[in-house]
C-alpha cells in the first residue's frame, strides 16, 4: 500500500466512532474484498493498520491487508444489529476474503400462522406466508431455541409440529410429556384459552412485556442469595438467553448496504451541508474509466431517497473522439444523458455528483451551456482529500469523514466507479475474445463490422451455421464455411479460451 494512502487511512481511522457496526473494506478499483463486525469500530478498524501487530497476523489477513486502499463504516444500534448486517452484506457482496455466511443461510424468523386453530412458533428462515406473523431476524439460533423452550414452559404455547390430541368435550390436551408441577399453566385448554396465550407470548417477543424477565432476575438473585449457586447459574443463562433474544434489532431485509433510517439522515445532513432545502431525493453520480486511454467507458447511477435506484443506472461507451482525455468524455456523457431528458420531458435530478474535482466540474457545465439547459444543483467529489468542489465561487467544502452527508456521496461516487469499471472489463473481454478474428485471411474492417453487428458476440457467431453466416453482407458460402471451420478448429478454441 502507497505510504500516501496508507496515512490517508489512518487519518480516517482517528475519526473513527466507538460503536459497533460494521466494515467494509475495499482494494484500488473500489471493490468490497473484506466485511467485518466490530463491538468499537474504531479499535477493530484501527488494528490493521497498526505494525507492531503485523507478525501476529495469519498470512490471509496480511494478505487482506495490503489490497485495502479504502474502507466504509455502518454504524448499528448493538452486536447483534452488527451480527445481522454483517451476514447481509457478505451475502449481497460476495468479498473475496470472507469464509463465513457465503452458504446463503439466512437468520431464522419465528413464525406464527394464526389461521391455524391451535397457532403453532415455528422456526423459518423465510417469510413465504403473508397470512403469518414474523418474528426476527434473530441473530443467535442457539439462545433463540432456548427461549422458546422456556416460552413454552412460561406461556404454554405449542412449538414446532407438536400433536396436541383433541379430547371428547372439545378441549385439547396439548403435551403429553407436561407434569403439572413443573408449569405455570394448564395442559387441558380450549382454543379460546390458548389463544390468549398466544397473545401472551407474541407480545413477549415483540419485547413489549418484561415483567416475565424481572421475575427471574428476583428469582436468580434470591437463589445466589441462599447459596442455591446451580440454580442461580442456570437462571442467569435464561436471562441471557433471553434478553438477547429480545434485544432490540433492525430487520436488514434490504439488498443494499445502506440502512433506510440512515438514508433519511444522510439526505438531510447533505441538504444542509450543501444549502439544499429541500434536501436532494433524486442525485445521479458520473464516473469515466479507461485503460491507458483504450476502452474508454463512462457510468452514471441514481439515487433515490438515499438509496441506489439500480433499474435507472446507464452506462456510455465514448463515441466523439478516441484517446484520453476524461475532460471531453465527461463533457460527452453529461450531455447525452441531459439531451435525452429533455428531449423525453423528464425531470432533472435534485444533484448531479462528478467524481472529480474543477476540471471534470467544469466539463459538465460546458455540456450543460452546448444544450442551453440551465443545470441542476451540480457539485464535484475529489478523491484525494474527499472535497467537495462547487461550480461557482464558493470555496472547496471538506466534511468531517464521519458526516453522514460525505458517507452519502461516497456511497454514489463508489458505486458509479465499480459500475463503470464492471463495464470496462466487460467491454475489454468482449474485445479480446473479437480479435481472434484478426488471424483469419482476408477479412477487412468492413465485414468484420459487419458479422459482430449481425451476431452480437464471437460466440453466438461460433455457433452459426454456414447458412446464417451466408446472410451477412459480403459473405457467400465458400467464405463462410471457411470462417466457420476456421473459428472452430481446435487452435482457434484453445486461442481464444487464452484470451479469455
Amino acid at each position: 500500500m502507497p505510504a500516501s494512502d496508507s496515512v490517508n487511512l489512518k487519518e480516517k481511522v482517528r475519526h473513527l466512532p466507538d460503536k459497533p457496526g460494521i466494515y467494509l473494506m475495499k482494494d484500488r478499483l473500489g471493490r468490497i474484498i473484506y466485511v467485518g463486525k466490530a463491538k468499537s469500530l474504531k479499535k477493530r478498524v484501527s488494528s490493521y493498520f497498526t505494525p507492531s501487530r503485523a507478525m501476529t497476523w495469519h498470512p490471509k489477513i496480511r494478505a487482506l491487508i495490503e489490497m485495502i486502499a479504502d474502507f466504509d463504516i455502518h454504524e448499528v444500534k448493538s452486536e447483534p444489529e452488527a451480527l445481522l448486517l454483517e451476514g447481509k452484506l457478505i451475502k449481497q457482496w460476495k468479498p473475496k476474503y470472507n469464509t463465513d455466511f457465503t452458504d446463503d443461510k439466512r437468520f431464522l424468523l419465528v413464525r406464527v400462522d394464526p389461521g391455524e386453530e391451535l397457532p403453532r412458533f415455528r422456526l423459518t428462515r423465510f417469510k413465504k406466508d403473508e397470512r403469518s406473523r414474523h418474528f426476527g431476524p434473530f441473530a443467535h439460533s442457539g439462545l433463540l431455541r432456548k427461549t422458546l423452550a422456556q416460552m413454552r414452559r412460561q406461556f404454554g404455547i405449542l412449538l414446532g409440529d407438536a400433536t396436541p390430541q383433541k379430547l371428547p368435550d372439545g378441549t385439547w390436551q396439548l403435551y403429553n410429556d407436561v407434569r403439572q408441577e413443573l408449569y405455570g399453566f394448564e395442559n387441558i385448554t380450549t382454543p379460546e384459552a390458548y389463544r390468549r396465550r398466544v397473545a401472551d407470548a407474541c407480545t413477549f417477543l415483540e419485547g413489549k412485556s418484561r415483567e416475565w424477565l424481572e421475575t427471574l432476575r428476583t428469582e436468580m438473585r434470591a437463589a445466589a442469595e441462599k447459596q442455591n449457586f446451580e440454580k442461580a447459574a442456570e437462571l442467569r443463562d435464561i436471562v441471557f438467553a433471553l434478553e438477547k433474544t429480545l434485544a432490540k434489532t433492525r430487520n436488514f431485509e434490504r439488498t443494499d448496504p445502506t440502512l433506510p433510517d440512515a438514508s433519511v439522515e444522510a439526505m438531510r445532513a447533505l441538504g444542509i451541508a450543501l444549502a439544499l432545502d429541500p434536501p436532494p431525493r433524486t442525485m445521479e453520480c458520473f464516473d469515466i474509466s479507461h485503460i491507458s486511454g483504450t476502452f474508454v467507458v463512462a457510468s452514471m447511477v441514481r439515487f433515490a431517497e438515499g438509496r441506489p435506484d439500480k433499474d435507472n443506472y446507464r452506462r456510455f461507451q465514448i463515441k466523439s473522439f478516441v484517446g484520453n482525455d476524461d475532460f471531453r468524455a465527461m463533457e460527452e456523457v453529461v450531455g447525452r444523458r441531459y439531451r435525452r431528458l429533455r428531449d423525453e420531458n423528464k425531470p432533472m435530478p435534485d444533484l448531479v455528483v462528478i467524481d472529480g474535482g474543477r476540471g471534470q466540474i467544469g466539463a459538465a457545465l460546458k455540456a450543460f451551456i452546448a444544450l442551453d439547459l440551465t443545470p441542476p444543483p451540480l457539485i464535484g467529489l475529489a478523491k484525494k482529500h474527499e472535497t467537495i468542489i462547487f461550480p461557482d465561487e464558493r470555496p472547496p467544502l471538506n466534511l468531517s469523514l464521519n458526516s453522514p452527508a460525505l458517507n452519502l456521496l461516497q456511497r454514489m461516487r463508489d458505486e458509479a466507479h465499480r459500475f463503470a469499471n464492471t463495464y470496462n472489463a466487460d467491454l475489454r473481454t468482449r474485445k479480446i475474445r473479437e480479435s481472434v478474428l484478426d488471424d483469419f485471411p482476408g477479412l477487412g474492417p468492413v465485414r468484420r463490422a459487419a458479422l459482430l453487428a449481425h451476431f452480437d458476440t464471437i460466440e453466438k457467431l461460433r455457433a452459426a451455421p454456414v447458412e446464417k453466416i451466408q446472410e451477412v453482407a459480403g459473405f457467400g458460402g465458400k467464405l463462410a464455411a471457411e470462417l466457420r471451420a476456421f473459428l472452430n478448429r481446435p487452435a482457434a478454441t484453445a486461442s481464444a479460451s487464452t484470451h479469455d
